[in-house]
C-alpha cells in the first residue's frame, strides 16, 4: 500500500515547488545580485551620453580627432559590466542550487516525519524506511585530496627554501643584506644611486671590512641578489602556507585534528623568518678581538636547518597520509620491529642532515680533503684539541667533519641492514619501493659527499649533496609513512 503525506504537507510541496519554479519570484529573490549591473549599465549610458555631446561641443570649436583615452575607457567599463554581469549570473546560479538543495531536503524532512508519525518505520511498496536525521556531509576523499595537494606543494617550496638557502651559505651571500624589513626590502635597488646606497651600507660591516675589502659593485650586486632570493622565496612560502590555510578552514575541509596541524605548521612558517633574521644578526656583530672570517653563528645556522627540517617533514608527512592509502598490516613481532628500526634510522637521517650544518657553518668542509682517513690518520690528533672536550663537537672544524662522517656512514650502514631485514617480512608493494629507494637515495648521497670532500666543496657538487639530505629524508618519511599503524 502506498502512504501519501496530509493535504496540508502536499500543499506546502507544491506552493515551495511553484515558488521556486515562478520566474517573477526567481527574479524578485535575486533582484539584489542584479542591482550591481542595473547601475552600471545606467553608468554606462550617463558616459555615452555625456561623451556623444562632449565630443559633438568640441568638433563645433575645432576640429580635432576623437581621442584614444575615451574608447580606452569605453572598453574598462564593458570589461567591468561583462565581469559583474558573469558574477551574478554565477552567484544567481548558486542561489537557485541551494533553494533546490533546501527544497529537497524539506521534502524529505516533510516525508520522514509524516512516516514517524505513523509509527517507527513505514512501509512502501516493501521497502523499510528507518527514521534518520538528515545531515549534509562534505565529501572527506576529495576535500583530504585537496588539502594533501596543497601540503605537497607547501613541503617542496620549503626544499626549495632549503636549497636556495644552502647555496646562498655556499656563495658567501647571506650577509650581503644588512638590514630586515617585511614590506620594505620586497623592493630592490633599481637605480645607480640606489644600489650605491645599498652597497654603502654593507662596506659598514665586517665582511666587508675584513674579507671583502676590494669588491665591486657588480660583485656585490650577485651576493645581494642571492640573498634578495632566499628571502623573498621565504615570504612566497608564507603565503602559500596563509592563504589556503584560510581559505580551507572557512570552508570546512579542515578536520579537527588537521586544524591543528595547520595551525602549527603557519606558526612555524611565522618563526622561520625570524629565526633567519636572528641568524644572520650574528653575522654582522663587530667582533674585535676576533681575526676569524666573519660568518653567522654556526648554532644559529643549526637552529634555523632544524626548524627548517622540522617544518619539511611535518608538511611531507601530513601530505602522504592524506594522498596516499593506508595498509592493513597484520601485526606481527617482525613487522614491529621493521617499524622502531625505520623510526630509528629516519631520526639518524635527520641528525647527519643537522651535522651539517655545523660543517658549513665553521668551513669543516675545507679541513681534511681526503677519505677513508683524515690526513695520513683514522683519527687526526686536533680532534680534542678544544678546551672543555664538549665545545670540541660544535666548534672543532676537525671534529664537527669527524662526526658527520661517522653519522653518514653509521646512516647508510643503518640503511642497509633495514632493507635486508625487511626481505624476510611479506610488505606491500608500495612499501618495497620506498625501501628500495631510501637504499640507493642512502648510496648516491654518501658518495656525493665523498666527491664533495675530495674536490674542496666546489658549489655545484656542495649543493646537490645538500639537496640528497632532504631527498633522504624524504625517502625515509615515505617508508614510515608506508608502515604506519593503522588507526581502529
Amino acid at each position: 500500500m502506498l502512504l501519501t503525506p496530509t493535504t496540508s504537507q502536499s500543499s506546502q510541496h507544491s506552493t515551495s515547488l511553484s515558488r521556486l519554479c515562478d520566474p517573477l519570484v526567481t527574479l524578485k529573490d535575486s533582484s539584489s545580485l542584479l542591482r550591481p549591473s542595473v547601475l552600471l549599465l545606467t553608468l554606462l549610458f550617463l558616459h555615452l551620453k555625456i561623451n556623444t555631446v562632449t565630443q559633438m561641443q568640441r568638433r563645433q570649436h575645432a576640429r580635432t580627432k576623437p581621442k584614444v583615452t575615451a574608447y580606452v575607457r569605453l572598453g574598462i567599463t564593458s570589461g567591468m559590466l561583462l565581469l559583474l554581469s558573469l558574477r551574478s549570473v554565477v552567484t544567481r546560479g548558486r542561489l537557485q542550487a541551494s533553494q533546490l538543495t533546501r527544497t529537497g531536503a524539506q521534502k524529505s524532512t516533510q516525508w520522514r516525519n509524516f512516516f514517524q508519525s505513523r509509527g517507527k518505520s513505514s512501509t512502501i511498496v516493501g521497502t523499510t524506511i528507518p527514521p534518520t536525521t538528515a545531515t549534509i556531509h562534505v565529501p572527506n576523499v576529495a576535500t583530504n585530496r585537496i588539502v594533501g595537494r596543497w601540503l605537497l606543494v607547501c613541503s617542496g617550496m620549503v626544499a626549495g627554501a632549503v636549497i636556495l638557502g644552502g647555496v646562498t651559505r655556499l656563495t658567501e651571500s647571506g650577509l650581503s643584506m644588512v638590514d630586515w624589513h617585511l614590506v620594505k626590502e620586497m623592493k630592490p635597488p633599481s637605480t645607480k644611486d640606489e644600489w650605491e646606497a645599498e652597497f654603502q651600507k654593507y662596506q659598514q660591516f665586517p665582511e666587508f671590512k675584513i674579507l671583502n675589502h676590494d669588491m665591486t659593485l657588480a660583485e656585490f650586486k650577485f651576493i645581494w641578489f642571492m640573498e634578495y632570493s632566499h628571502r623573498m622565496w621565504g615570504r612566497a612560502v608564507g603565503l602559500a602556507y596563509i592563504l589556503p590555510a584560510v581559505y580551507f578552514w572557512r570552508k570546512g575541509w579542515l578536520t579537527r585534528g588537521m586544524k591543528a596541524t595547520v595551525v602549527g605548521l603557519c606558526g612555524f612558517v611565522c618563526f622561520q623568518g625570524l629565526l633567519g633574521w636572528y641568524m644572520v644578526k650574528s653575522g654582522l656583530e663587530e667582533k674585535p678581538d676576533s681575526y676569524d672570517i666573519p660568518r653567522v653563528s654556526q648554532y644559529r645556522l643549526a637552529a634555523h636547518l632544524g626548524s627548517a627540517l622540522i617544518l619539511y617533514c611535518a608538511s611531507l608527512w601530513s601530505a602522504l597520509s592524506l594522498l596516499l592509502p593506508q595498509h592493513t598490516l597484520a601485526e606481527t613481532r617482525k613487522l614491529v620491529q621493521l617499524r622502531r628500526f625505520a623510526h630509528g634510522t629516519a631520526g639518524l637521517v635527520f641528525l647527519t642532515a643537522l651535522s651539517g650544518a655545523f660543517v658549513a657553518g665553521l668551513d669543516a668542509g675545507l679541513v681534511y680533503n681526503s677519505f677513508p682517513k683524515m690526513g695520513e690518520r683514522w683519527i687526526p690528533d686536533d680532534i680534542l684539541a678544544f678546551s672543555p672536550t664538549l665545545e670540541n663537537f660544535f666548534e672543532n672544524p676537525t671534529t664537527v667533519q669527524f662526526d658527520h662522517r661517522i653519522l653518514g656512514i653509521s646512516s647508510v650502514t643503518a640503511i642497509t641492514a633495514l632493507y635486508y631485514y625487511s626481505r624476510k617480512i611479506p610488505l606491500p608493494p608500495r612499501a618495497k619501493m620506498a625501501l628500495t629507494s631510501l637504499l640507493g637515495v642512502a648510496y648516491l648521497q654518501v658518495t656525493l659527499g665523498i666527491c664533495t670532500l675530495l674536490f674542496y666543496v666546489p658549489t655545484p657538487l656542495a649543493a646537490t649533496h645538500q639537496s640528497g639530505s632532504l631527498a633522504l629524508l624524504s625517502m625515509a618519511l615515505w617508508l614510515m609513512n608506508e608502515l604506519r599503524r593503522v588507526l581502529k
